[in-house]
């Protein structure tokens, strides 16, 4: 297992510097340069031409991108064009806000998607399952953002229970409650998406597993139907989903660009879209490839735990 983590590990490499490529490529193709963006506009040519090389973009492009590579691999992101801070040091700063969001999301997903998976698994064909089959449709097909407008306007405008956005009260003193308050709402909206296709998965699997020999076997030994599909059919059943989890883990970053900016949730994503705005390219570039490494940190997580799921997997 050490072994293949490892091997694992290197290959990211490659994947990585692959990415990097590709992104800056976009990037250095998108019309507007930041210089011209965030620069008075009454400002002289010669001055504006004079930031310019200050900030290195008038360098060829593979230089902009050698430039950058090395200055990364001594963990040095850069400083951003319009914030003149560290790109490091604002990451940190907003990282916190993300991972909360993504893990409140991710547990929400889980503990509600795989019980309806199970129960529509074993009720097939029933009114409780043509239920979260209809819902779980209607979850993967409702857009973020429309669904976070709508439940806006429903909870915090309309009826006053949660606040319209942010992270915790202004001037208020820190509380579990109050940050519980603000993450509820952005939480239900990132996670519905992949809640509903959590919910299909499981259905598919379970249906598949509850259908095997050794399922009728526990069933004629006696033991409890609860046991039976929950000792013995889930831990099965669970293979398969482990994929779509670990996949999981990157798509709450994509979805989290949407939910933060709406919300105005201080997070990764919303620091992604005020920078892709502002054409701040050390910040798009840092977490473009910090979603890069979830997405195959994810892949990794994912095959470690169908070692631990199922034994016979050997690495």
């Amino acid at each position: 297992m050490t072994t293949y983590i490892i091997r694992r590990l290197i290959m990211m490499i490659p994947i990585l510097f692959g990415i990097s490529i590709i992104s800056f490529a976009i990037m250095y193709a998108a019309p507007g340069k930041p210089a011209v963006m965030n620069l008075d506009p009454d400002i002289s040519v010669e001055d504006r031409e004079r930031q310019m090389e200050k900030l290195g973009l008038n360098d060829p492009p593979h230089i902009q991108y050698l430039n950058w590579m090395g200055n990364v691999v001594k963990g040095d992101f850069g400083t951003s064009f319009t914030k003149k801070q560290p790109v490091k040091d604002m990451i940190l700063d907003r990282l916190p806000n993300t991972l909360i969001l993504m893990l409140f999301s991710t547990i929400l997903a889980v503990i509600i998607a795989i019980p309806f998976g199970v129960l529509s698994a074993t009720k097939q064909y029933s009114k409780l399952d043509y239920g979260v089959t209809i819902t779980s449709f209607l979850g993967l097909a409702t857009p973020n953002f429309w669904l976070g407008l709508m439940l806006i306007m429903l909870f915090s405008v309309q009826l006053g229970w949660t606040p319209v956005g942010g992270v915790s009260t202004l001037g208020a003193e820190f509380s579990l409650l109050d940050r519980l308050h603000h993450l509820i709402l952005p939480a239900i909206v990132l996670a519905t998406a992949d809640m509903a296709g959590l919910t299909r998965y499981t259905r598919s699997s379970m249906l598949e597993v509850i259908n095997q020999d050794y399922i009728r076997t526990a069933r004629a030994k006696g033991f409890r139907e609860s046991k039976v599909i929950y000792k013995h059919g889930l831990r099965n059943g669970l293979i398969p989903i482990i994929t779509i989890f670990g996949l999981m883990l990157p798509t709450f970053i994509g979805g989290s660009v949407i939910v933060e900016s709406l919300f105005s949730w201080p997070g990764i994503g919303k620091l992604f879209i005020d920078a892709t705005f502002e054409r701040d390219y050390p910040v798009i570039m840092a977490i473009t490839m910090f979603g890069a490494i979830l997405t195959v940190l994810g892949n990794l997580i994912a095959d470690i735990l169908y070692a631990v799921l199922d034994p016979r997997i050997e690495y």
